[in-house]
């Protein structure tokens, strides 16, 4: 049994290492490059438009006010995408990418993110473009269907579509149960030992798994069905309340270190810029820093936390109430914007300002690991005697982003799971997810979150082909919206690629031209 599992523990970290560094952050970088290009630089030239489109109309009845129908509003959308992309990655994943690429990894990881905004644009853009009504009157949209609909349209490549979209499909569910359900909720169970120490409950029950690890596997299952079976709307619901409180807390929390050690603000900014193209030999050791690394480790963490190019988060986008696919794509903008720009820049600044790494050795504080890292420097000012508040609330705050990752996340591989089986066949997707909660939080292996983020790439190789191939789409959707809306040509909308459903959403903009 032993030589199985070291078997696929070998094959999978071959795998792995191709599509996530030899394949992965070329092709996802290339695409969100030549997107970038193709419209014209559109998350510069045009950012006013977009920040005023989607944080500047948040308050808009028509953007957060709650559908009657079986839709979710916009901000709600939004709400449920950032649900499961900021996650353990925006806190632990940022530690590790400075810890071993070096303060420069933050650097590239706003260069992933810059071109990633575009990346999630154009999935967003095709996800609404190429959407449809289930039986339930719901819509379904997501990297299946412009696969399908879209590139499965051109000159001998209809079969290509769809088993590209299949193929999609059945990863984005292992991926679902995988980084999206257990590695979550092993995670949240690790936090949650380890900031709240309660020794009665640290029996081992069986194997390693103990008493407290059952416990609140048992909790976070309970909490999870009540939710999850509850359906989209419940989610979103849920996603609107939790994610705006936890990043503005986070945020906050991150401010006030930072500010605290102003002094160490420009340093940091100079050890980020400095050695993101020239790694100091001393940093992580006699062999040091090769810029190779540090731009690995920034592409590599920055994509795991924004997830843009993935095609994850359109499955979720692509329910809105929005009736012009840019508008949807503007929040796929925003959404890098606020998962990278703003929650793991925090991260970085956190950690490169509070003193528990060494800007010019790379050595941690004693007891500090790239794990524990954000939790020490939370301490460093959240600290009540030999208390260590810091680390608590950090504890916390993963429980809150993991715990709404697994929920984004379920419905991502619901809508998979609907591609391939249907509408009503869901229910069964929603038990087996709800049950592997359980198996989360008794994992002690890294074998099944290694193989699930094997899936998690594999998902973005068929998304990107029907991106690249469908870019002369989103440009044709861009420079239609851009001169109906901005240059205020009279232009006849593009809004859905089935004539039926382009006839119903153009009334819509006819009885309200403010409509979205």
């Amino acid at each position: 049994m032993d030589n199985f599992i070291q078997t696929v523990t070998d094959v999978n970290s071959v795998i792995n290492d191709f599509v996530w560094v030899k394949l992965g952050i070329a092709i996802l970088l290339g695409t969100g490059i030549l997107m970038t290009v193709l419209t014209k630089f559109f998350q510069v030239t045009h950012i006013g438009h977009w920040m005023k489109n989607t944080l500047g109309a948040i308050f808009k009845k028509d953007v957060s006010g709650h559908t009657k129908d079986k839709t979710i509003s916009q901000f709600q959308s939004l709400c449920t995408a950032l649900a499961a992309t900021v996650g353990v990655g925006n806190i632990a994943g940022v530690a590790t990418a400075i810890v071993v690429g070096g303060p420069g990894a933050v650097f590239w990881m706003w260069v992933a993110a810059f071109f990633g905004m575009m990346t999630n644009y154009s999935e967003n853009v095709l996800g609404i473009f190429y959407r449809r009504r289930n039986i339930n009157n719901e819509w379904s949209g997501g990297s299946m269907y412009f696969l399908q609909d879209g590139l499965g349209r051109y000159k001998g490549c209809k079969h290509i579509g769809k088993v590209l979209a299949v193929l999609f499909s059945i990863f984005a569910i292992l991926a679902s149960f995988g980084i999206g359900n257990m590695g979550q909720v092993n995670k949240i169970v690790a936090n949650i030992e380890s900031a709240f120490k309660i020794p009665a409950l640290d029996t081992v029950v069986f194997g390693e798994t103990t008493l407290y690890a059952v416990l609140i596997g048992v909790v976070l299952l309970i909490l999870a069905a009540v939710i999850i079976v509850g359906g989209l709307k419940r989610i979103a619901e849920v996603a609107e309340k939790i994610v705006p409180v936890m990043v503005v807390l986070y945020v906050l929390g991150s401010l006030i270190i930072i500010f605290t050690n102003i002094t160490e603000i420009i340093p940091a900014f100079g050890a980020i810029f400095k050695m993101a193209f020239a790694g100091e030999a001393v940093w992580g050791g006699a062999a040091g820093v090769l810029i190779s690394k540090a731009m690995t480790q920034g592409f590599k963490r920055g994509i795991f936390s924004n997830e843009a190019g993935l095609g994850s988060s359109v499955m979720v986008h692509s329910s809105s109430n929005v009736v012009e696919p840019v508008r949807q794509g503007m929040w796929g903008i925003f959404e890098v914007f606020a998962d990278t720009m703003v929650v793991c820049t925090m991260t970085a600044l956190t950690i490169l300002t509070s003193g528990v790494i060494n800007l010019r050795t790379g050595d941690l504080v004693a007891g500090a690991t790239d794990s524990t890292l954000v939790g020490t420097a939370f301490d460093t000012i959240f600290k009540v005697g030999n208390v260590n508040i810091g680390s608590m609330f950090i504890a916390v705050t993963v429980f809150l982003f993991a715990f709404t990752t697994v929920l984004g996340w379920s419905q991502y591989g619901t809508k998979a799971w609907e591609y391939l089986f249907g509408t009503k066949a869901t229910i069964v997707y929603k038990v087996i997810f709800t049950v592997m909660i359980m198996s989360g939080a008794l994992m002690t292996s890294s074998l099944a979150w290694d193989i699930s983020d094997t899936f998690n790439g594999l998902m973005m190789i068929p998304n990107l082909i029907g991106v690249a191939a469908l870019s002369p789409v989103v440009m044709l959707l861009t420079k239609n919206y851009i001169d109906r809306r901005i240059k205020g040509k009279d232009v006849k909308p593009m809004l859905n690629y089935d004539p039926r459903v382009q006839a119903e959403e153009e009334a819509k903009l006819k009885a309200d031209k403010d409509a979205l």
